[in-house]
């Protein structure tokens, strides 16, 4: 089983952000009645699951966000000392903790997080050009990403992610290179490389509608997408998923875990968990969390996965990774034949450079995964003519 955690506070909202969080501002974390309450909620969450889920094994936690980093180590190790109480932490687990580098600038924090069980840090770094950093709202600047990084080496990290945004308003493919060779510069284990998307309602969603922003047009952001692989490729990052790249035996294996359809069990407001055919997500309001933390009963509105979710899951998730979707497992979970049924339309992909398929593999080609939205959205619609 996997064990995500929601920490619903950040110091301030970016300007892109549409996830749930909670800006604290400048004050201590510490002094905030929402983080205390937080803090003993989420415990007596974990407890409330120990009780219905026996001694599972766990293969990983993932601190997510939100800024994780914000709350002090003590709360980590918290956490942790609880799951492995609860249910039973597997030797050489993966934790991972997202982080922003403003937050890791006490070398005397990021020891903490270390001690506390953290074995791998993913930083939200986004650009290395204080110009778009200011753009995007971030609270950080680039100098503050050396340091973090600086300090992060010197306790001992061994598994650095940084994550980063190309697509950027005013942003061309030439920028994205500096910024990735600035970024690969820190050689970092993983790098997460995401296009910017415009969340409805967001600033920055608002400014481009307004017209006081322009994005790169189609064919940049492509070029930035193909060459940024190949740049990724020659320091030694191999790509494994649509956004993902990493050195070789440092995949995230909590994120790979979601991709093969692993159970997940998740905490805090707003976090989804998938746990036995079945899937919930924690209200995102504090209040209501809370309340139904003291009802115990934190799963009340969970949803049966059917077989065409699972299958259209399994297809969607799998069509993102590199190594793409075992055609036995569609004949698993819908007893068909792959082949059989979509075999003119593969041929069709593989033509046209978006798919490959290797013995009982399909698999996006980099042009493939730059659009596989298009993909898979073309795929379901031939599941609905099959019936399926």
């Amino acid at each position: 089983m996997l064990v995500y955690i929601h920490v619903p506070f950040c110091r301030s909202r970016c300007r892109y952000c549409a996830f749930h969080s909670l800006p604290l501002g400048p004050a201590s974390p510490d002094a905030s009645p929402l983080v205390a309450a937080y803090r003993d909620h989420l415990l007596r969450e974990l407890d409330l699951w120990a009780a219905r889920l026996g001694r599972r094994p766990v293969e990983s936690v993932f601190f997510g966000g939100g800024t994780p980093s914000l709350l002090p180590p003590d709360f980590q190790a918290a956490v942790l000392e609880r799951i492995d109480r609860h249910f039973h932490l597997a030797a050489g687990a993966e934790i991972s903790m997202e982080a922003n580098p403003e937050s890791l600038l006490a070398r005397r924090a990021v020891e903490g997080y270390l001690a506390a069980g953290i074995n791998r840090i993913s930083m939200g770094v986004q650009s290395m050009d204080d110009r778009f950093l200011s753009l995007l709202g971030r609270p950080h600047r680039r100098a503050d990403v050396l340091r973090a990084v600086e300090h992060l080496r010197a306790a001992g990290c061994r598994n650095l992610g940084l994550d980063l945004m190309w697509g950027l308003p005013g942003q061309d493919a030439a920028h994205w290179l500096d910024t990735l060779e600035d970024a690969l510069a820190l050689e970092p284990e993983h790098v997460s490389a995401y296009a910017l998307t415009l969340e409805e309602g967001t600033p920055l969603e608002r400014d481009w509608s307004a017209g006081r922003l322009a994005l790169p047009q189609d064919d940049e952001q492509e070029r930035m997408y193909l060459q940024g692989i190949r740049l990724l490729a020659a320091h030694g990052l191999e790509q494994y998923e649509i956004s993902n790249y990493a050195r070789p035996g440092f995949f995230s294996r909590h994120n790979r875990g979601y991709w093969t359809g692993a159970d997940y069990l998740g905490l805090g407001p707003a976090a989804t968990s998938t746990l036995e055919g079945r899937r919930w997500t924690d209200t995102p309001d504090q209040a209501r969390w809370q309340a139904d933390i003291d009802a115990g009963r934190p799963d009340h509105e969970a949803e049966t996965i059917t077989p065409r979710i699972r299958l259209e899951e399994r297809l969607m998730l799998s069509l993102r990774t590199c190594a793409g979707f075992g055609l036995a497992e569609y004949a698993s979970l819908s007893g068909r034949d792959f082949l059989a049924d979509h075999g003119g339309w593969c041929r069709e992909l593989a033509a046209a450079g978006l798919a490959r398929l290797d013995g009982d593999r399909l698999a996006l080609t980099p042009r493939g995964l730059l659009v596989s939205n298009a993909v898979v959205a073309d795929l379901f619609g031939r599941l609905d003519e099959l019936g399926l």
